[in-house]
């Protein structure tokens, strides 16, 4: 029996790797064939030569395309000519394959019924395009690639349409190559299976080969999944966020951003090429009616430009060496008309249009706008645009953004496509203010700093300036393209993190944008436009209400608009139940359910005591509960807590299941600390980051004797409760509270005042600074660190 390395096999090259399980194969067969019973051969056919006629072993799948993964799978097939004593045969080949630990996906059919087989399953017929001559006899081989390409073109009408609907479908599910942050390289829309589809659409005769920089994307990705597999070990086509570094040392490349910045690259060519692909495969597949050829209607779309079936072409006039502005007028036309150019009128484009002179004449800008605005339309002229290099030539700075990822998980996309989602969302909105062509250039541009090492923000204010000025905006156009750079998250940052019932909040956002109404309206646009095209989680409905509310104040305050009303009042509350009244030891609890915008609001009662919005939160985390802003009032004794909340399981919340907990709680029955650290156990998403927690004190943002303290830290089971407990036993009351969770980070900010009104003193600042890190780390407050606090 032929001896087969294994240890050594998956440090081997490709081609190594091929031939040596071809040659391991090979013997195999012959083994087999020389251990068959010569009584159980069909009579008339003995071996001839080194060769015995009529039975083939064919490799297909990985082994078939000579694309062996160091732990993948064998894909076999064992072709005859219909002898009996095939099952033998089959048994004496493949045990030894699962005697060495190798896993074997095998059959065994005559060259009909493989066809028959592949005219039935789009999947079986795909393998088999790939089947390859491994041992036996050639002819049995050859017989059969040429029966199978002949049945996959005479089914291609039928096979195609479910092959593209299964792509698509897995697409879905599993999500494209080019944006996700632990890629699925074989499965994933762009993937290594987008380009075996694309072999295949090219065996059936109705697409061309794919291009060679599709080829390079499709080998950068094999090599990407054969050091995955070295560096695991085992069999695994996702590229998981732990294993990105390692594969990335193997590659050659800098780091794990690298990385994933080329496979982004790759998947989002393989991606485009399909899509071109599929387009001209549908196209051919449609059943034209009997009678003789029509012409192709030619509708002139705009100069040089004209419609061309479902796609927009060069006109016969049309001189692209000679019209700077044709490349956008092309893209702004077809949008528009919520169309695609043509794959031959983008190579034309790509290879003959001139630079655009600088400052951008007003026609080639208007033609700029034109594409922006067109919305989601643009999304894929745009992308059009960036595969063929001609975005990168208009904006230079683009190429540094280009498939960049985002670590962040709120972020659906890559930098590039996250500015393209920005302005497509921006173009929803342009009816809101007054300069919807800033408010377009300003989202698609607002992050272009994050290609450049610093701070994002800072690098981007200093390139709009000059991509404004190159695109030919007047000075304070431009100026005002720099505001909403440097200003881009304001509005979301205040409004999520700071008390806006406090004037100071609003003196904040006056202070940086200055009395500028027409700023502030395309500030508010853009901040909806970002947080749309970032995810659903990134703008919610609670956080667009917040914004909303800022915004209002702010344009109050500028005179533009009237006072709105307060923030945590609900917007035509629905009463889901009523307060119920709890007796307790001294007064009764009250709670209070009312439903809001994206959650629920709870309004708390109970008589003042310290430490009663800790407790009151932790009953609120107990119940799954998230709490997204608060406030407190005490008038004359008696304490009012008003929560919004929003069920992280959906489950509305109880009333009197509420109320019950508070009194629990302030009775001393109900230990919310322990319940809280087995809920953290229990829950294994809960459980908080190495990275130490942040305390920062804003002074200039305090009223009076009240201080603002933001604490950045790993999100948890009842972190905010741990949170106020630890002010409350720095001695300091919590007024109001507002809570964001990015990601798996929460920022939660408070308004703290000593309880004698005095002002907060250094030392008493320095206890709750402490109190605050060992609460966000999970420790227990320990009163001797924190010092005595006075009653």
């Amino acid at each position: 029996m032929p001896v087969l390395d294994l240890a050594a096999l998956p440090q081997l090259s490709r081609a190594e790797r091929l031939t040596a399980l071809d040659d391991w194969l090979s013997g195999l067969l012959a083994d087999a064939l020389s251990a068959t019973p010569r009584s159980a051969r069909r009579r008339g056919a003995p071996p001839t030569g080194p060769v015995e006629a009529g039975i083939a072993l064919v490799a297909v799948g990985s082994l078939g395309r000579r694309e062996p993964p160091p732990h993948g799978d064998l894909d076999l097939v064992l072709v005859h000519d219909g002898r009996p004593e095939i099952a033998a045969l089959a048994d004496a080949l493949w045990y030894p394959v699962w005697d060495a630990k190798l896993r074997l996906d095998h059959s065994v059919r005559t060259i009909a019924e493989a066809v028959a087989v592949a005219g039935d399953d789009v999947k079986a017929g795909l393998g088999l395009l790939d089947a390859r001559h491994v041992a036996g006899d050639p002819e049995v081989t050859a017989a059969l690639r040429a029966a199978t390409l002949g049945s996959w073109r005479q089914h291609a009408s039928r096979l195609l349409p479910q092959l593209r609907d299964l792509r698509r479908a897995r697409g879905r599910q599993v999500g494209e190559l080019g944006f996700l942050l632990e890629p699925d390289l074989k499965e994933a829309y762009g993937g290594l299976r987008e380009g075996q589809v694309l072999r295949a659409l090219a065996a059936a005769q109705l697409a061309d080969e794919p291009p060679a920089d599709a080829g390079e994307a499709y080998t950068f990705l094999l090599d990407a999944r054969d050091a995955l597999q070295r560096a695991t070990g085992r069999a695994s086509d996702v590229l998981v966020r732990q294993e990105q570094r390692g594969v990335a040392e193997a590659l050659g490349l800098a780091d794990d951003d690298a990385l994933l910045r080329r496979v982004s690259l790759a998947g989002r060519r393989l991606a485009f090429v399909a899509d071109e692909t599929w387009r001209r495969v549908d196209a051919a597949l449609v059943r034209r009616p009997r009678g003789r050829y029509r012409r192709v209607r030619r509708e002139p779309l705009a100069e040089g430009l004209v419609r061309q079936g479902d796609e927009v072409v060069l006109a016969r006039d049309a001189r692209p060496a000679a019209d700077p502005g044709l490349v956008l007028r092309g893209a702004a036309a077809a949008a528009r008309a919520d169309l695609l150019l043509s794959p031959y009128t983008l190579k034309v484009l790509a290879v003959h249009a001139p630079p655009l002179p600088e400052p951008w004449p007003p026609e080639v800008r208007w033609s700029f706008l034109r594409l922006l605005a067109s919305g989601r339309s643009a999304v894929p002229v745009l992308e059009q645009l960036d595969q063929e290099g001609l975005l990168a030539r208009m904006l230079p700075e683009w190429d540094r953004v280009r498939s960049m990822p985002q670590r962040h998980p709120w972020h659906r996309f890559t930098v590039d496509r996250h500015l393209v989602e920005s302005a497509a969302a921006a173009a929803e909105l342009t009816r809101d203010v007054d300069r919807p062509d800033l408010l377009l250039v300003g989202a698609l541009l607002h992050d272009i700093g994050k290609g450049w090492p610093g701070d994002h923000t800072e690098v981007g204010v200093v390139l709009v300036r000059d991509i404004a000025a190159r695109m030919g905006f007047s000075p304070p156009d431009v100026e005002t393209l720099v505001e909403m750079v440097r200003h881009h998250l304001l509005l979301p940052d205040v409004a999520t993190r700071r008390d806006l019932e406090d004037p100071l909040t609003v003196d904040r956002v006056v202070e940086a944008i200055g009395r500028d109404a027409a700023l502030l309206q395309l500030l508010h646009a853009l901040a909806q436009a970002d947080g749309a095209a970032t995810s659903a989680s990134a703008w919610s409905p609670w956080k667009a209400h917040l914004v909303a509310a800022l915004v209002a104040r702010v344009a109050a305050r500028l005179g533009s608009a009237p006072v709105p009303d307060p923030v945590l009042e609900p917007t035509e509350p629905q009463v889901t139940a009523p307060a119920p009244v709890i007796p307790g030891p001294t007064e009764p609890v009250t709670v209070g359910v009312e439903d809001v915008l994206d959650g629920q609001q709870i309004t708390i009662g109970a008589a003042d005591r310290p430490g009663l919005f800790s407790v009151c939160a932790g009953v609120l985390a107990l119940n799954q509960l998230d709490v997204r802003a608060a406030r407190v009032s005490v008038e004359h004794g008696h304490g009012t807590l008003v929560f919004a909340v929003r069920p992280r399981f959906g489950r509305p919340p109880v009333p009197e299941i509420l109320a019950d907990g508070v009194r629990a709680a302030l009775e001393g029955t109900l230990p919310l600390a322990d319940r809280l650290r087995q809920r953290e156990h229990d829950y294994s998403q809960d459980r908080p980051a190495g990275r130490p927690p942040r305390i920062s004190w804003f002074d200039a943002e305090a009223t009076g004797a009240t201080g603002l303290v933001e604490v950045r830290a790993a999100d948890r089971a009842g972190l905010l409760y741990r949170l106020t407990a630890a002010l409350a036993d720095a001695g300091l009351d919590v007024g109001s509270a507002t809570v964001e969770t990015l990601g798996a980070d929460a920022v939660d900010a408070f308004y703290v005042a000593d309880p004698g009104g005095a002002p907060i003193a250094p030392q008493q600042r320095e206890r709750a600074e402490r109190a605050l890190v060992a609460a966000a780390r999970g420790d227990a407050p320990d009163p001797a660190a924190l010092g005595a606090v006075e009653a």
